[in-house]
């Protein structure tokens, strides 16, 4: 009679935690059906009727620029981030961590301790420089730092997992006549798999999510992004269409969710596997 309560008290904190996780997703999906004098008088989760025409404005896009290719402009922009921080921050930490060069350790420290600095303080030289070589409101600004391994964090996550992989393939390697570059080529980066999809997902999600700084460096409403439009949704009176721009949250949500789904089973590999599994 006591072991009963052991089993099913994790399952039910569980069930309750989960519900209050989702709840604000499906606040949002049921506000993006609300008419708009409920949004923000009716407290009922669920409207009194549906109003499809919020997702038929949001499609419409804002500036005369539609949704899909909203959706084309942050789909660029995120794809070569990860394309550009699992290239340059692999290449990066495969040095620091198989290496011999001197200084090393020292450029490592040095690389470290940039976690700390807030990315408001290396905002405006970075501006500064974009700005000279002409390349503001344009995505290069979005996605040519990640080309050069700018992302210590990455680099840092990525170093760690490969310290951890046998030297024994890679001095095999070596053996048969590979070269620094065709031994992390053909041997590390394929163990260095798991590291390598979580600086992916987790590049994403943060890219596909920005504001700020592509708020920064995007002025024409051609190229904007998701996130931006979510803001222009204001007409002159300062009135905000809360219909529309709920049911459009709910389709730049929905990109995330299923890029999530598809990987997160690699997520959890990256967190519980070695480098001999994959």
């Amino acid at each position: 009679m006591n072991i009963a309560p052991k089993r099913w008290l994790p399952h039910t904190i569980s069930a309750v935690a989960l519900l209050v996780l989702l709840y604000p997703l499906a606040w949002l999906l049921a506000t993006s059906l609300k008419p708009a004098d409920e949004v923000m008088t009716s407290l009922d989760l669920w409207p009194s009727h549906l109003e499809w025409s919020n997702y038929t404005t949001a499609l419409d896009g804002v500036s005369g620029v539609t949704v899909t290719h909203l959706l084309g402009n942050t789909l660029l922009i995120a794809g070569g981030a990860v394309l550009g921080n699992v290239l340059s921050c692999s290449l990066a930490a495969y040095a620091f961590a198989r290496l011999r060069f001197r200084m090393s350790k020292v450029m490592f420290a040095f690389m470290v301790a940039t976690l700390m600095l807030p990315h408001h303080v290396v905002l405006i030289p970075q501006y500064i420089i974009f700005n000279r070589l002409g390349l503001v409101d344009s995505y290069w600004p979005l996605i040519l730092p990640k080309f050069l391994a700018t992302e210590a964090f990455f680099v840092f996550l990525i170093v760690q997992f490969m310290r951890g992989l046998p030297r024994e393939l890679e001095e095999s390697a070596r053996i048969d006549g590979c070269g620094p570059f065709r031994t992390y080529w053909s041997i590390t980066l394929p163990l260095a798999r798991p590291a390598l999809i979580t600086t992916a997902i987790f590049t994403f999600i943060w890219t596909w999510n920005d504001f700020f700084t592509q708020m920064i460096y995007l002025f024409a409403p051609e190229k904007y992004t998701i996130t931006l439009a979510l803001s222009s949704f204001v007409d002159q009176s300062s009135t905000s269409a809360y219909g529309p721009m709920f049911a459009m949250s709910v389709i730049s949500v929905l990109p995330i969710v299923l890029f999530f789904f598809v990987f997160q089973r690699y997520l959890v590999q990256g967190m519980a596997t070695s480098g001999l599994k994959g």
